[in-house]
């Protein structure tokens, strides 16, 4: 049995396309066996989309975590060229995906990159986000906040969508441990979006 947050060399080539509409802009997406949501877009990347973009206007560089065959990070690229978008995953399959899927949607304004988690990322960000690799287990999922926190400019935001049942309450306590606040800021279906604020360190 494959995996999404696994390398499998052995897995079957299964392209297909996918169309999806974000703020006006349409997205085709190519996806494979081996990568997270494969046939449809998954409902908690279109919840934690519609959720942050209104948050945007601001920002100047955002990483995308996990990113998959790129929906999250390439969805925000296509429609604000000014940002800066950077976006990993551990899947060499996921991060060729993205690569194509940025090419055929004329997105040059992204980096993508092959790290386990934040291991390669050397930049920080105004933003990070990530529809995680629940299956991949909590102390993974984890282990995002406490590298995030690290990477994030004073006043930097981490978001992350999670489905209820899969371990977001425990995943907002985490966050609380690590960035000393952590809030609900969207409830759908099952689905929440968390966010917490890196605060800047008071100066004695």
């Amino acid at each position: 049995m494959s995996h999404y947050y696994l390398n499998d060399p052995n897995l079957k080539e299964k392209l297909m396309k996918i169309n999806y509409q974000y703020q006006g802009e349409q997205l085709t997406f190519l996806t494979d066996a081996g990568v997270f949501s494969r046939q449809q877009i998954d409902f908690g990347t279109h919840v934690l989309l519609e959720t942050i973009k209104e948050r945007l206007d601001n920002q100047k560089n955002i990483l995308d975590v996990g990113c998959g065959y790129g929906v999250i990070g390439l969805s925000i690229a296509k429609t604000h060229p000014d940002l800066v978008v950077t976006m990993v995953d551990v899947v060499t399959r996921a991060v060729e995906l993205s690569q194509i899927n940025a090419k055929q949607n004329g997105i040059v304004n992204v980096t993508i990159m092959e790290s386990n988690l934040l291991a390669n990322v050397l930049n920080s960000f105004d933003m990070i986000i990530s529809n995680p690799p629940i299956r991949a287990g909590k102390k993974v999922v984890h282990a995002i906040v406490d590298q995030a926190y690290h990477k994030l400019h004073d006043g930097g935001k981490l978001l992350f969508v999670i489905q209820k049942k899969q371990g977001a309450l425990s995943l907002k306590e985490k966050m609380e441990t690590v960035f000393l606040n952590a809030e609900i800021i969207n409830k759908k279906s099952g689905y929440l979006v968390l966010e917490s604020e890196k605060m800047p360190k008071k100066t004695t």
